[in-house]
């Protein structure tokens, strides 16, 4: 099995949380073959992709509401939020569903997005906005207010509380409004403000996750396949001669082998099977 074929298999064994990595940072790709500028260095994003602040663009585009948070203007960009992400994915899904993941992340991008053009115009400046940061924050700032005091052990630094870790990298925004990139950092705090309201409303028995929950189904059902209508037919009915059978059921060996594959990923994670117990999950999944 090549290396497509296994990231293949990851994607499809994987939860939300990689699904929205492997989205990520397949826009990413897209954006290198498409977007890049290899002669100045850099990413020209078109306004159907990015948000734009001025209303006469995103008021044709609004789709670019959620297609922003998943384009990035550089590796480095992509390689910090995709850690960043990852953490705080596993945080939040400790605790919550992944419908109340992907809700959080698209209403988060929307409402961070909608802070960033209210405050461009009312400031008079002009720009455009792109990455996953919002979002991120938004997860991360939701796991935290739902369990602050939860540990965390951070490489070379040890346990931590979760607050401790969130505080930081807030102030660290706070910091660098005035340096640059203050559009990003408006966005930023705009997510994290969004996962703190989100989980307060949560407590108090109202789930916003839900609104992306009942669009994407409405969706689902409006795509979805008819199902062939039954027909009854009528037969003379004879009833059949009972035969003796065995209690015992012998699995199928097939299943039986897939079964115990399974079993060794939930123990151990997929990148404890070797090749050929790989190669055997690929092809039963196909």
């Amino acid at each position: 099995m090549n290396i497509l074929d296994d990231l293949k298999m990851q994607y499809k064994m994987g939860g939300i949380a990689l699904k929205m990595i492997y989205w990520n940072v397949g826009c990413f790709l897209v954006s290198l073959l498409f977007f890049y500028q290899y002669s100045n260095g850099v990413f020209s994003f078109p306004d159907w992709i990015v948000l734009s602040s001025e209303p006469s663009v995103f008021g044709l585009k609004p789709w670019t509401f959620i297609s922003y948070a998943f384009f990035h203007e550089g590796f480095m960009h992509l390689f910090f939020n995709m850690i960043v992400l990852n953490f705080a994915s596993y945080l939040f899904l400790t605790f919550f569903s992944p419908k109340q993941y992907l809700g959080l992340y698209i209403l988060s991008a929307i409402f961070s997005g909608l802070v960033f053009a209210l405050a461009f115009n009312l400031m008079g400046f002009s720009g455009n906005l792109a990455g996953a940061s919002a979002a991120i924050m938004a997860v991360l700032v939701a796991a935290t207010t739902y369990s602050p005091l939860m540990n965390v052990r951070l490489l070379l630094i040890g346990n931590v509380k979760l607050w401790h870790v969130t505080a930081v990298i807030l102030v660290l925004d706070l910091m660098q409004f005035r340096l640059g990139n203050s559009g990003g950092h408006i966005s930023h705090l705009a997510g994290a403000f969004f996962g703190f309201i989100y989980i307060k409303l949560l407590q108090s028995g109202t789930d916003l996750s839900g609104i992306v929950t009942a669009v994407l189904d409405f969706f689902a059902n409006r795509f979805k396949k008819p199902a062939t209508p039954f027909k009854k037919v009528h037969k003379n009915y004879q009833k059949p001669i009972e035969k003796p059978t065995s209690k015992i059921v012998v699995k199928d060996k097939k299943q039986q082998q897939i079964d115990e594959i399974l079993d060794k990923i939930s123990q151990s994670g997929y990148d404890s099977l070797n090749k050929e117990e790989k190669e055997f999950l690929f092809q039963a999944g196909k």
